[in-house]
Parts: C-alpha cells; sequence; structure tokens
C-alpha cells in the first residue's frame, strides 16, 4: 500500500486558506477540508473497509456528507448514496442488494434504518455522524468518536486500484426494483471536456439546489471542488433562503430539477428583489426535462446568459448539451451531442436512423458511461449495442444536430397503431400559463387500445377549461395526440430525482381493465 496523491491534496497544498465548504455558520477552509476528509477515510480504512468494497451513505445535504463523500472516495471503497426519503423497508432493500460492508449514517436517519442490522448481515459496520457519542442508536458507533483517533495523513490504497473514485447510484425505481448502477472508472477527459464549454472557474461557487444521494447534483458538485471551486450547503430546500445564499455568497453556479426553479421564480416579486442573484453565470438544468414556460420565467428573472440544459441519466452521464444561445430559438430541445461523447438513434427496425425528426431508440457512446447494472448483468446487456448503451429513451434530431427527447420507450402510447410519446405533448400543455406541471399517459379504450389521458396541476387560484387545453394542442400537436380527457392535481407525484411516476398514474385506470 502507497500513500497514492489526491486532487484535494493538491488544492490544500495550493489554497489552504481557501474557503472550500459552508454550511450555515460553519465554514472549512482547503486545508481543514482535507484534513477532516482525511480522518474520515482513515477511520473507514480503521474499520477494516477495503478498496473495492461498498460503503453506502445516507443523510440530507451537510457538511459532513461533502466531507463523507470524498472520504470514501479516498478509500477506494464504492461509495453508494441512498435517498433518505425511503422507507424502512425500501432501504432494507438497498442495503442488502449494495452489498454494504458499512453504512454511515446521519443520525437524523435512525428511524429509516431501524432493525436493519438484525435484518442485513453483510454490514459489518455502522456508523452514526452529526451527533455525541451518547446520542442516538447504540447498535451504530459515533463517527467522532472513530475520527478522535484517526489520523490526518494521506490514506494509503493501491495506486492502481480499479475502483477508485467509483460509485454505485440506485436508479428511482419508476418501475421495479431500483437498481444500482455501478460506475468504477471516469476518463476525466469527458468531464474536463464538460467544464471546458460551459466555462466553470476555480473561484466557482456551488451551491447544493438538490440532494447529493442523486448523481446530478453530485456530479457537479464534484466538478466545481475538483477545480478548487467553494461549495455552498444548502441542507434543505427553500426558495427564498435560496435567494439569500445566493445573495450572500455570490453563487455562480449549481445543478437544478425543475422544481426547485419553479418555486424560486414563483415568489413574488417583491421578494424576489431583496436579493442579488447576478452571479448566476452557469446554471444548470436538468433532473427532469424543464418545460418551456418554466425557462422563460428563469429568462425574465435571471437573464438569458446563464441558462445551460443538459440531458443524461445515472448510468451514461452528460449526454446533450443546450447553450444559453439557443435555449429560446430551440424550445424542446436538449441541446447537441456533449463533448467526447456519441449518439445513435436506432428505429424499430434495428437500423440506424439517419434522416432528421424521425424518432428513434437513443444509444450513447462515452468514456464516462456505467459499468453494469448491479446483480443484473442482462439487464445490462439488454440496453447494449456493442459500444453504445441506452437507458430506454427515444429521441429524434434536427437538421442542426440538436436532439429533442420524445419519451421513455417505455411509457410510450398506443393508440388506433400509432406511436405517441407523452413529453412532446406535457411540454405543449405546460405551455400555458395556467399549468404548472403536467403528466399525460394511456389509458384503455375500447376502441383504439389506448387513449391519450392528461393531469394537469393548475397554478393556485388559476382555471382552465379542458377544451382550452385541447385547443392548445390542436394548435401544436397532430389531432391523434390530442389528449381525450383531463384530470386535476394539485401535484405530480414525482420521483425525488424529478421523473413523473407514470406507473402511479396509469394504475388505477389499468387494475380497474384487468391489466
Amino acid at each position: 500500500m502507497t500513500a497514492v496523491r489526491d486532487y484535494l491534496a493538491d488544492l490544500a497544498a495550493a489554497h489552504p486558506d481557501k474557503k472550500a465548504l459552508i454550511e450555515d455558520d460553519r465554514a472549512l477552509d482547503y486545508a481543514s477540508f482535507n484534513r477532516q476528509v482525511n480522518r474520515w477515510a482513515n477511520s473507514l480504512l480503521g474499520l477494516g473497509v477495503q478498496a473495492g468494497e461498498k460503503v453506502l451513505w445516507v443523510g440530507e445535504n451537510s457538511l459532513e456528507v461533502v466531507v463523507l463523500v470524498n472520504a470514501i472516495r479516498k478509500t477506494g471503497a464504492v461509495g453508494v448514496p441512498m435517498n433518505y426519503r425511503l422507507t424502512n423497508e425500501e432501504a432494507a432493500y438497498v442495503v442488502d442488494n449494495s452489498d454494504a460492508v458499512a453504512v454511515v449514517f446521519d443520525v437524523d436517519q435512525a428511524d429509516q434504518l431501524s432493525g436493519l442490522p438484525d435484518r442485513c448481515g453483510k454490514v459489518r459496520h455502522w456508523v452514526r455522524f452529526r451527533c455525541g457519542a451518547a446520542e442516538g442508536p447504540q447498535w451504530a458507533r459515533c463517527m467522532s468518536d472513530l475520527v478522535e483517533q484517526a489520523p490526518e495523513d494521506e490514506p494509503e490504497r493501491p495506486g492502481d486500484d480499479p475502483g477508485l473514485a467509483a460509485t454505485m447510484i440506485y436508479t428511482s425505481g419508476t418501475t421495479g426494483k431500483p437498481k444500482g448502477a455501478l460506475r468504477t472508472r471516469q476518463d476525466p477527459a469527458v468531464s474536463g471536456a464538460l467544464a471546458a464549454l460551459v466555462g466553470w472557474q476555480p473561484d466557482d461557487v456551488y451551491i447544493t439546489t438538490g440532494p447529493l444521494y442523486h448523481s446530478g447534483p453530485l456530479g457537479f458538485m464534484a466538478i466545481v471542488q475538483r477545480l478548487g471551486g467553494t461549495v455552498v450547503v444548502l441542507p434543505k430546500f427553500d426558495p427564498e433562503r435560496w435567494l439569500e445564499l445566493v445573495d450572500r455568497h455570490q453563487v455562480t453556479t449549481t445543478f437544478s430539477a425543475p422544481t426547485p426553479v419553479r418555486r424560486i421564480v414563483d415568489l413574488p416579486e417583491e421578494v424576489r428583489r431583496r436579493y442579488d442573484a447576478s452571479s448566476l453565470a452557469r446554471v444548470i438544468a436538468n433532473a427532469a426535462p424543464w418545460p418551456f414556460e418554466l425557462k422563460r420565467k428563469y429568462v425574465e428573472c435571471f437573464g438569458d446568459t446563464s441558462l445551460w440544459e443538459v440531458y443524461g441519466s445515472t448510468e451514461l452521464g452528460v449526454n446533450t448539451v443546450l447553450a444559453p444561445s439557443d435555449q429560446m430559438r430551440k424550445p424542446g430541445s436538449c441541446g447537441r451531442a456533449a463533448p467526447l461523447v456519441d449518439i445513435m438513434l436506432v428505429g424499430d427496425d434495428g437500423e440506424e436512423v439517419t434522416e432528421p425528426h424521425v424518432p428513434g431508440e437513443l444509444f450513447v457512446r462515452s468514456g464516462s458511461t456505467f459499468d453494469t447494472y448491479y446483480k443484473d448483468g442482462e439487464k445490462f446487456e439488454r440496453s447494449r449495442r456493442g459500444d453504445f448503451l441506452s437507458v430506454g429513451d427515444v429521441a429524434y434530431r434536427d437538421e442542426e444536430g440538436f436532439y429533442y427527447i420524445c419519451d421513455r420507450k417505455s411509457d410510450m402510447i398506443i393508440s388506433g397503431g400509432m406511436n405517441i410519446y407523452p413529453a412532446e405533448i406535457e411540454a405543449v400543455l405546460v405551455a400555458h400559463p395556467a399549468v404548472a406541471d403536467a403528466a399525460v399517459f394511456g389509458i384503455p379504450s375500447d376502441e383504439w387500445g389506448e387513449s391519450v389521458h392528461a393531469v394537469v396541476s393548475p397554478y393556485p387560484q388559476v382555471e382552465v377549461s379542458d377544451a382550452e387545453l385541447q385547443e392548445l394542442c390542436r394548435q401544436h400537436l397532430a389531432g391523434y395526440k390530442v389528449p381525450r380527457s383531463f384530470d386535476r392535481m394539485a401535484e405530480i407525484p414525482r420521483t425525488p430525482s424529478g421523473k413523473i411516476l407514470k406507473r402511479q398514474l396509469r394504475a388505477p385506470y389499468w387494475e380497474a381493465a384487468g391489466r
């Protein structure tokens, strides 16, 4: 075992006094941050954690979580983030399925993990943090006790271990049980090319708009940290609190799903005017598609130079990029292929689609795609064509090479023999100023097999009729795509990463049909 030079150690040596992490009134400069990460990493190694083994962590955003993520990376173990909103039963599945040898958790998650030590026998160590030695369940050791005894020297680990900086992030699980997307490699040229395109700088200040167990907020935070930027940790999202922190710390960049930004731009104008958000230079839109109306409101509030959109997935990384200059002129597009990423569209006949405006399943080849679905190699093999991988999204490209995501293959509606992709209908519906969110899916129809049904979430105190929405759709879509029926819902159910839970919405209709 030898000490391997780490980028965080280099930053600590070059910029020891520069702010690395800020959470409320707590802050760590790079020298202190690196020392703390080393102590946590050496604590895990002291428990016997080996490179390549799984270390599962769970907790809301906090300074400690950022330290822990980097500590796991320095040990060479595989970091397994777990959603802190999972039920006890769901958590037991992820802990057991991941084969984690250690579970490190915020003490506030003790109830979520209650009873799991008796059910998950493969876990050798349960460790709690953000607590005193006497606080929390006694079946878990206290990280602060371990850290007190741990050295702050760089951890020793194999220099050529393939598991270094590895992660296994569980997919959202919109259908069936979630799967662990195992990634043990990350071509630095791919993230470097993306960073050069977007223009991140060493002095960038990143705010955690979303939960760090999700690949987007975690991955884009890592880009800023590798450049030596500052991370502002927001434990729980609140729109006004977010604006306050952007103003106070002159935040320049973040990654966000549509829901948090919608809550920000929907704040009363007099509230938004209290804070200066002009420092925002690189806001990355993703996790779920941003409706065009939301983009328009963002531009009204924050200008037209900072909004970047990326399309990607936990499994395949960032696949396309839409620059600020194209946001308004390319409505519905997720951009061109990202640097060093190859994209191929494949039609239902298995042949590559080369013509514009013809949908096909989107396949990706790059140096940053995942290795496999853990314990489900068959699913992984079904998702690949040679070096290209797919998560089942259907897309088309226009004459300029801009891609448009139609939908997931599994969400496609077949009505009267016609393939209908709900995402393009949803994009039209949310363009209506009265509609905050929308979900479209197929319901049983004796005549057509499936009928297009829409659930819309109107803004408060705003009404819009079915006829008005149907007329809007007729203006932009072929007649067979226009929803035949509508429901209203205060909030569309989504996964924590922002994906609509179509299965949950469809279930009552298809159960009644016996399908």
